[in-house]
This record gives C-alpha cells, sequence and structure tokens, in this order.
C-alpha cells in the first residue's frame, strides 16, 4: 500500500461532540507533500458561544484564550488551501471533517475532501489490537 502525494493531517478541538450544536475552538493543519512537511498552521478559533467547563478541562483552551481569536470564516480560505488537492488525514476522521464540513456550511460554502482516517487504518494493519 502506497500512500498519496499530497497530504493534509488535520486536527480540530471543539466546544463539544455534536457538530450540528458545537463549534470549532482550534484547528491544525500539516501539509506534507512527496513525505515532506511543506507547511504547518495553526490557530485558535472563536467558537462564539461558551465552551463548556469539561471541554476546557479536555483540551486546555478556555473561553478567555478563543475571545479575541478569528471566526472560522475568517480561516476558511486559509483551510480550503492547505487541504485543497490533499487526502485529509485524521485519527477518527469523521468527527473533523464533519466539524469542518459543518463550519464550512455555516460560511455558505461546501467542503469536500477524499479522507484517510488513521483509527480505521490502524485497525485494517493490526487488526489483533
Amino acid at each position: 500500500m502506497s500512500l498519496p502525494r499530497r497530504l493534509a493531517f488535520v486536527d480540530v478541538e471543539t466546544t463539544g461532540a455534536q457538530p450540528l450544536r458545537d463549534r470549532i475552538t482550534e484547528i491544525a493543519v500539516l501539509r506534507v507533500e512527496d513525505g515532506v512537511l511543506i507547511e504547518r498552521w495553526q490557530s485558535l478559533v472563536n467558537p462564539e458561544m461558551h465552551i463548556p467547563r469539561m471541554i476546557q478541562d479536555i483540551t486546555g483552551i478556555d473561553d478567555a484564550m478563543v475571545a479575541g481569536a478569528p471566526r472560522f470564516e475568517a480561516l476558511a480560505d486559509r483551510v480550503a488551501a492547505l487541504v485543497e488537492g490533499c487526502t485529509f488525514v485524521a485519527h477518527n476522521a469523521r468527527f473533523d471533517v464533519v466539524f469542518i464540513q459543518n463550519a464550512f456550511a455555516r460560511c455558505g460554502r461546501e467542503f469536500a475532501a477524499e479522507v484517510l482516517c488513521t483509527v480505521k487504518l490502524s485497525r485494517a494493519l493490526y487488526p489483533e489490537h
């Protein structure tokens, strides 16, 4: 099995686990082409809603940290450019993809990408674990 030439490793932190209700609080992207790290990018995101205490404890991100951060709409072009032409790679990718799709939808935009989930990949490679 060979990996695609262009990969975008993506991770998001959110205000909770419900993609239609909750919002992104942080997004990070590593863009890799032909095995070489091309770009590393990260931003806090103002979710425009309170971050529950339990989530603050898990992520270390609190309301004060995101108060002055850009809203996702201001970051959408950057995120789209980083992921464009890449396979979207994430651990438990469905979570990250759905949150990003919903964030784009709230901006009146679509988001689609070929996805590689490292949870599914690890289960396929190491089914005994």
